[in-house]
């Protein structure tokens, strides 16, 4: 087979820098496009974006010649870069460090964009601390809780 195919689906989580509510409804209307920009721009399929004042989801296709560190470097700096300059009052605005990635199979598609366009819902019935603890040990990821927040 002289070409690669691949299926890489995944989920990824980023909050901001303390869980602070940075994304108001006008930051993310335009946030979320921005984010989608990046994700192009690294050769990435952005399938789905959404979130909640503190926290993004994005649920997309990756490419197998790139890390998905590599990825979250770029959206993190040029998305805030992109914030600072647009939103000069929000000098303080910072992504957390880290980023929980779970794979998805094409068979949970739907779940998981069921789960992004709800996070408003959803966060009415879950804090945003337990969400991302419950979605680890769903994953069977090993962590310690008291270094899953900063």
């Amino acid at each position: 087979m002289p070409r690669t195919y691949s299926q890489v689906l995944l989920h990824i989580v980023f909050s901001t820098k303390h869980r602070t509510p940075w994304i108001t409804a006008d930051i993310a209307e335009r946030l979320y496009p921005y984010i989608g920009g990046i994700v192009r721009a690294e050769k990435g399929v952005l399938y789905d974006i959404g979130g909640v004042e503190d926290h993004v989801h994005i649920y997309m296709r990756w490419r197998p010649d790139a890390t998905v560190s590599d990825l979250m470097r770029a959206v993190k700096a040029s998305s805030s870069k992109w914030i600072h300059d647009t939103f000069p009052k929000h000098a303080a605005f910072a992504w957390q460090e880290g980023y929980s990635v779970f794979s998805v199979s094409k068979s949970q598609e739907g779940a998981v964009k069921t789960h992004i366009a709800g996070q408003h819902e959803h966060h009415r019935k879950e804090d945003f601390k337990s969400e991302p603890l419950r979605m680890l040990r769903l994953h069977e990821i090993e962590f310690d809780e008291k270094y899953a927040f900063d």
